[in-house]
């Protein structure tokens, strides 16, 4: 998932900043290369205090019971 993330991101922001110039996926790739394992770290980093808020802000709400006529 990270990987997918990383080579999309980093691909599309490069063409939004340069362009599709003649070396793009030179380039991108290197991008890709740096862009993937910081992608991993922050997830492996993240998803535990994602996972906390969901839970905090799933387990608060109530929810209304239809009473039938």
């Amino acid at each position: 998932m990270t990987c997918l993330m990383a080579s999309s991101m980093s691909g599309i922001m490069l063409f939004i900043s340069i362009g599709f110039i003649p070396d793009f996926f030179t380039v991108w790739f290197k991008q890709f290369i740096i862009a993937w394992p910081i992608a991993f770290i922050m997830t492996n980093l993240m998803w535990p205090i994602a996972s906390k808020l969901v839970f905090l802000i799933l387990s608060g709400k109530k929810t209304k019971k239809v009473q039938s006529a």
